[in-house]
């Protein structure tokens, strides 16, 4: 049994482009917007869907342990690198 890199690599590369992560995209319905990122906060916008998840679940709770969700930035900051939440929301999109 092996894995198919290329297939893993397009997948990752289908997920940014589905992710949005442009400051002034719209939040779409059925959609809300996050921030990720350590340093540097870029904002994703993903489906509604990814709450029922208990991977993104456990991200939501260390959210709030960490800022609260009162943040001026008006949206949900996530407490991660943006390389480990694309990789996470990659698993919950093919799932």
């Amino acid at each position: 049994m092996g894995f198919r890199l290329p297939r893993i690599v397009n997948a990752k590369q289908s997920l940014k482009r589905t992710l949005s992560s442009s400051d002034t995209t719209v939040v779409t319905k059925g959609h809300f917007a996050v921030y990720v990122g350590e340093a540097e906060k870029k904002r994703f916008v993903v489906p509604i869907s990814f709450l029922k998840h208990p991977s993104f679940q456990n991200l939501l709770s260390q959210a709030e342990e960490e800022y609260g969700f009162n943040h001026p930035l008006g949206a949900l900051m996530i407490p991660c690198s943006e390389e480990a939440f694309t990789d996470l929301t990659c698993g919950l999109q093919s799932s």
